[in-house]
């Protein structure tokens, strides 16, 4: 593009503008400036070839719908994907509520300024409690990964041990988030990671693998119930008196949807409690929809060890009135600085608020009813996909999610179910070798029974 050519889009693309900025930071020219920040390497030397720019704001919207229309959605396509990611339903009301002009921003905000937000996420925090019998939440974080990362950092920090168990059923993007948690820049403060088989029958952590690892150095055991695979951990109490006999810490990741049918992490002894806060009216947003909390009881040696923010209520110097506040500030990194224990941000405050809108609209019964309802349709799915030649569901008791066996690449099957409009499920061939061709189906209160009789025919005849 011409060094004189003004872009309508772009008013330092002026030349005099131009020539006063590089000037002012004494480069003669932009790729002189590019040259010191940007190694040679990674540079495009060929021409990026962007068509001419529209001035006409009416054809630009045109040309950019056209663009757009190339996209697939899940409006278009039958998706059933979840991993980490899943689509639920979500009431007009949270999306309004999160669009509103006092709520429309990643942050907790100021407790002089912010009184009704604090409010909301004081909701977000007692109701997100209800659901996982626990007593104390925070600010959310910003995904499930993060959440677990900074719940095994508590209990090492809690115990004064290195070492955490962690099972191989867990999802493999959050165990590498947990890895990064877990590899400080200190070496005094780096965590070792032991991983725990699970058992290839059940799909459910080997417990005596389990037992054989852990020791007096473990400071805590961390599963996800249900696990990655989709199985219902169902031997979890066993997990908890393991893991308490050796004085370590119990720390379990959940979908919340599940726990309107699942027992809460608290009637099997989970200490601290994190997951994700998507599927509670927050839409997927190509993955921009995350959001991790962590809970705990009330107890003082867990609250101080938060690295979020705490919204606490109390009263105030007048009769029946309440105002909203942060509970021991001190604890985080906004107040402690380089001498925090962990570094957080408020950055998914807003999804917090979404969720609680969420659950007060649905309720207890609300929630029974979705998980009832994701349950009876993830099994009828199996059901079906297991009457097909070439296809096996190696396992049962699992919610939401389960792996499908196939006898052909995933990749070359989910390229076919394309052409019938369905987005197949996450190949985890990589992952987990031993399960050989397989994929991880996902099968929420979306899915209408259509959806999933179409599913079985499109793979009868993909797979012929």
């Amino acid at each position: 593009m011409d060094d004189d050519f003004i872009h309508p889009y772009i008013p330092n693309s002026e030349p005099n503008v131009k020539s006063a900025l590089l000037d002012l930071i004494g480069a003669k020219n932009a790729d002189e400036l590019y040259e010191e920040m940007i190694p040679s390497r990674l540079m495009l030397k060929e021409s990026m070839d962007l068509p001419a720019p529209i001035p006409s704001e009416y054809d630009l919207r045109k040309y950019m719908n056209k663009l757009l229309d190339r996209n697939v959605t899940t409006d278009d396509y039958i998706s059933f994907l979840g991993s980490g990611c899943w689509k639920h339903y979500v009431p007009k009301v949270c999306e309004v509520i999160a669009s509103r002009s006092e709520f429309l921003t990643a942050y907790a905000g100021g407790s002089h300024s912010d009184l009704g937000r604090f409010q909301a996420n004081f909701e977000f925090q007692s109701l997100i409690c209800d659901l996982l019998g626990m007593e104390v939440s925070g600010i959310p974080t910003y995904d499930w990964g993060s959440a677990a990362g900074n719940s095994i950092r508590m209990v090492s920090r809690l115990t004064s041990r290195k070492e955490v168990l962690i099972p191989r059923n867990i999802s493999p993007a959050r165990r590498q988030i947990i890895e990064n948690f877990c590899d400080s820049v200190d070496p005094s403060g780096r965590i070792k990671i032991k991983p725990v088989d699970f058992d290839i029958e059940s799909g459910r952590i080997d417990l005596e693998d389990l037992e054989s690892k852990i020791n007096e150095d473990t400071a805590g055991v961390y599963i996800e119930n249900p696990n990655y695979l989709g199985i219902i951990e169902s031997d979890v109490r066993e997990i908890s008196e393991i893991v308490h006999n050796f004085g370590a810490e119990f720390v379990c990741g959940v979908d919340p949807i599940s726990l309107g049918i699942l027992s809460p992490p608290s009637d099997y002894g989970v200490d601290i409690t994190c997951g994700e806060v998507q599927p509670l009216g927050i839409h997927m947003h190509a993955g921009g929809g995350s959001c991790g909390f962590i809970a705990t009881s009330d107890e003082e040696r867990y609250v101080a060890e938060y690295p979020l923010r705490l919204i606490s209520i109390t009263e105030t110097d007048f009769e029946g009135e309440y105002g909203f506040g942060q509970a021991l500030y001190e604890r985080t990194s906004y107040i402690s600085r380089e001498s925090a224990k962990d570094w957080v941000g408020t950055t998914t405050a807003l999804w917090g608020i979404t969720a609680a809108v969420y659950l007060s609209l649905m309720g207890p019964q609300g929630i029974k009813e979705i998980g009832d309802h994701i349950i009876r349709k993830s099994h009828y799915t199996a059901k079906l996909l297991d009457e097909i030649n070439g296809v096996d569901i190696p396992y049962t008791g699992f919610f939401k999610e389960f792996p499908v066996q196939f006898q052909t690449s995933i990749r070359d099957i989910n390229e076919k179910l394309l052409e019938h409009k369905i987005l197949g499920g996450k190949d985890i061939s990589n992952y987990y070798p031993v399960l050989g061709n397989s994929a991880i189906y996902c099968v929420t209160e979306m899915h209408s029974v259509n959806d999933i009789q179409y599913l079985q025919t499109s793979l009868m005849e993909v797979l012929r």
